[in-house]
C-alpha cells in the first residue's frame, strides 16, 4: 500500500491540499464540517503526519527532550509522567535521555540535541557535572533549557525546585525531636545545589538544637553502590555509632537499610532513618521509611509548562526565575 500524503487525502475528498493541511491544523479558516470530513478520511486511510517535513517547513520538530541522571530513582519517573501529560496536551513527543550520572554522557547528549532534533530541553544535572559550556552551547543554538530539581545557577532560565533547605532542616529537626543526638548526613555530591541546600538545612537544625557539628558525620557518597555500602558500613561499625541518618537521596537510605540488616542493627530502635524519596513502596519496607516527599509530578508538569510558554512565543526571552514547589514530611516507622 502506498503511503497516504496530503495530496492523496485532497484527491479522495475533492478539495485542495491547502484545505486539507489547514483542516488538520484546526485552522479557523476551515469550517467544522470540513474539518470533520478531513479528520475522518485521514483516520480511514491511516494518514500520519511527517515530522521531518514539518521541521523543514516550520523549523519545528514538535519534540522536546527530558534529560535525567537515572531511572532507578522514583522521583524522576514521576517527573517524566508530569512532563509527558503536558507534552501530550500540546501534541508534542517527549524523548527521554539518561546520563547515568556521567558528565561526559550529559555533554554528548546535549551536543546531539543541537542538530534540531528537539525544540527544547528539560533537564536535571548529573552529580559529576562541573563544567557548563555544553549548556551554554545549546542555548546559543536557540534550544531553550528549563531545569528541575538539580539546577545550574550559572544558566539564566526557569528553574523548578523544591524547598531543599527548609526540608533538610525539617528532616533533621524531626530526627532530633524523635530522640536522636548524633545524626549523620549522607551526601550524594558536593556539585549539586540540592545536596548543598539539604546539608545546610541539616547543619542549621543542629545549631538550633545546640548539637555540635562534626564534619566526620557528613559522609560523601558517590554513584557507586558498592562504595556507598562500604562507607555506610564503616559509619555503622565505628566506635561511636550515630543514632540517626539523614540520606540526601533515596538510594542512600535503601543502602542504609541493607547495611543495617546485614549488621543486625534494628531500625528505629538503634538507628532512625529519614530521606528525600518518592518511593511508592516506602510504606512496605521493614520498617516503613520516613521520607521528605517531593512533588515530583507537579515539578515535571511545571517544567514542561514553562518550556512551552517559551516555545509558544518563539523568540521571547526566557525568564531567569526560580519556581519553588514545597515538599512534605511523611512520618513512618523508621523514625518512630
Amino acid at each position: 500500500m502506498s503511503k497516504v500524503n496530503l495530496k492523496k487525502l485532497a484527491s479522495e475528498l475533492g478539495v485542495s491540499i491547502s484545505t486539507v493541511s489547514k483542516a488538520l491544523k484546526d485552522s479557523y479558516e476551515i469550517g467544522q464540517d470540513t474539518k470533520k470530513k478531513v479528520l475522518e478520511k485521514a483516520k480511514e486511510l491511516g494518514y500520519k503526519a511527517n515530522p521531518y517535513a514539518r521541521y523543514m517547513r516550520y523549523q519545528k520538530s514538535s519534540t522536546i527532550a527530558i534529560v535525567i541522571p537515572e531511572m532507578t530513582n522514583s522521583f524522576f519517573l514521576q517527573v517524566i509522567n508530569g512532563a509527558e501529560s503536558i507534552a501530550r496536551e500540546k501534541d508534542y513527543h517527549l524523548l527521554i535521555y539518561i546520563t547515568h550520572e556521567d558528565a561526559q554522557k550529559e555533554i554528548d547528549i546535549l551536543n546531539h540535541l543541537q542538530n534540531g532534533r528537539v525544540d527544547g530541553i528539560m533537564m536535571s544535572l548529573s552529580c559529576t557535572t562541573t563544567d557548563y559550556s555544553h549548556l551554554h552551547a545549546c542555548i546559543n543554538s536557540n534550544i531553550p533549557i528549563v531545569f528541575f530539581d538539580r539546577i545550574c545557577h550559572e544558566i539564566e532560565t526557569v528553574k523548578i525546585i523544591t524547598d531543599d533547605f527548609a526540608s533538610g532542616f525539617a528532616a533533621t529537626e524531626h530526627l532530633i525531636q524523635s530522640g536522636c543526638k548524633d545524626i549523620a548526613y549522607l551526601s550524594i555530591s558536593g556539585n549539586l545545589s540540592i545536596d548543598n541546600k539539604r546539608m545546610q538545612g541539616y547543619l542549621e537544625a543542629l545549631d538550633k538544637h545546640n548539637i555540635k557539628q562534626d564534619k566526620r558525620r557528613i559522609i560523601k557518597c558517590t554513584n557507586d553502590d558498592k562504595s556507598n555500602y562500604k562507607k555506610i558500613k564503616t559509619l555503622l561499625t565505628g566506635s561511636k555509632k550515630p543514632d540517626g541518618i539523614f540520606a540526601s537521596i533515596e538510594k542512600l537510605a535503601l543502602t542504609t537499610y541493607s547495611v543495617s540488616k546485614d549488621l543486625e542493627i534494628k531500625i528505629p530502635a538503634k538507628l532512625k532513618v529519614i530521606c528525600f524519596s518518592n518511593l511508592a513502596t516506602a510504606d512496605f519496607l521493614n520498617p516503613p521509611m520516613t521520607t521528605i516527599t517531593q512533588p515530583a509530578n507537579e515539578m515535571g508538569a511545571a517544567a514542561a509548562s514553562q518550556l512551552f510558554k517559551y516555545l509558544d512565543k518563539k523568540g521571547t526571552e526566557i525568564k531567569n526565575e526560580n519556581i519553588v514547589i514545597k515538599s512534605a514530611l511523611t512520618v513512618r516507622g523508621s523514625t518512630l
